[in-house]
């Protein structure tokens, strides 16, 4: 038998790694919603929900015994979402893939609001895996409570079907913001001690029915997003074909959310000192914007020379290419973000993509929200056999 030419073996190696990359291991392509704010801005509401306006991006980071802590910190900005079905046979959701919490919820029938209405929602008499518990909870938003009815169904996402999962059930969902949401509910990938307490995470049943074939996923968000393309979720793995160069990892230093440790933060050529006591960040795709802790932020914006109007921190379009780069020390490399990633262009409307919150961690330290902002310039990968996040350059 004749050996292969040299490239036909390349070929052939680079097919295998392809075969053995598709092995337990699923995508999920997410859409890039439109913003809250403009959907808000055609139906003439905007204005008067600005007035009322009072919330804090930190506020689903702090945990109460009665209460679940949930995600939608960033209520005017879009989301990423992909597809699940819960049921047999299986009914169809949209949900925000969210590392920034912990429980899976969707609209369903026994709620009658109109942000209900105006979404897909779940039916748990046309399926005949569903049992309910009896239970209702409070999940605790920055603008608004929403309650559900806690039931088990059967969840699949692509070819990973989860049996008897814990879900809520949605009874009563307030107008704002929910109504002007592209999606219809959440999945939370933090770790179990955020969620509702007796009952498993998804991501725990998904690892005990032996779905993945390692415990860990990652996050590519396209920075050419659509809403036919945003990105992709993969669970069981990571594709090389996402990122370049090196993977750097950084450790989880409590096991509740995805939160990891900053060591300098430095806008241009000058170190701020602000971390210089230890800084937390809080790996997030629940957030979309990057958040600075509160007491940054006014020394934050007079680096950048901006200043708040009603549409945001804005500058110059044409300005932008010589703002300076942000750079965020994680360990011990420095991870940088161009102004052309944390400035937003919306129709020739350039603004700083932004936002602050007054919670700190829990240890005192100031809170960074790295939301999809940041996450578009780094693919993002949660390992939960390790208990580390890793960062490589997005392709």
């Amino acid at each position: 038998m004749e050996p292969p030419a040299p490239g036909a073996t390349r070929w052939l190696v680079l097919a295998l790694l392809c075969l053995r990359l598709g092995e337990g291991m699923v995508r999920i392509p997410l859409k890039k919603g439109r913003s809250m704010r403009e959907v808000m801005r055609e139906k003439g509401v905007l204005e008067d929900f600005l007035k009322q306006l009072k919330g804090d991006p930190g506020r689903k980071y702090q945990l109460s015994n009665t209460v679940a802590y949930e995600p939608l910190t960033n209520y005017l900005d879009s989301f990423y979402f992909g597809e699940i079905s819960i049921g047999t046979p299986p009914q169809n959701f949209l949900v925000l893939f969210d590392t920034g919490s912990a429980n899976l919820w969707v609209p369903s029938t026994y709620c009658q609001t109109p942000a209900c209405v105006n979404h897909a929602t779940f039916n748990h008499s046309l399926s005949s895996t569903f049992s309910g518990i009896g239970v209702t909870y409070t999940l605790i938003y920055g603008f608004g409570d929403l309650s559900v009815a806690l039931g088990y169904d059967t969840v699949t996402i692509q070819n990973i079907v989860i049996r008897n999962q814990e879900f809520g059930l949605s009874l009563d969902e307030p107008s704002r913001p929910f109504y002007y949401l592209d999606f219809d509910g959440i999945l939370g990938m933090a770790y179990p001690g955020v969620g509702i307490g007796g009952y498993n995470t998804l991501m725990q049943n998904m690892l005990q029915q032996s779905q993945l074939d390692e415990p860990i996923f990652s996050f590519y968000y396209s920075r050419n997003a659509t809403y036919s393309y945003g990105g992709e979720v993969i669970l069981g793995g990571v594709d090389p074909q996402l990122y370049s160069g090196e993977v750097l990892w950084a450790p989880v230093v409590q096991e509740l959310y995805w939160k990891i440790g900053i060591e300098e933060f430095t806008i241009g050529l000058s170190a701020t000192g602000w971390c210089s006591q230890g800084c937390h960040g809080i790996v997030d795709t629940g957030t979309f914007l990057l958040t600075v802790p509160g007491q940054f932020m006014s020394a934050f914006l007079q680096a950048l020379g901006v200043e708040e109007s009603d549409d945001g921190f804005v500058v110059d379009c044409s300005n932008v290419p010589s703002m300076p780069t942000l750079y965020f020390a994680i360990s011990r490399a420095q991870l940088p973000l161009p102004p052309s990633v944390y400035v937003l262009n919306n129709d020739g409307v350039c603004t700083v993509g932004v936002e602050s919150t007054y919670v700190p961690s829990a240890s005192g330290q100031p809170l960074w929200i790295l939301g999809n902002l940041f996450l578009r310039q780094y693919y993002s990968i949660f390992d939960l056999a390790n208990n580390r996040v890793g960062f490589a350059l997005s392709a």
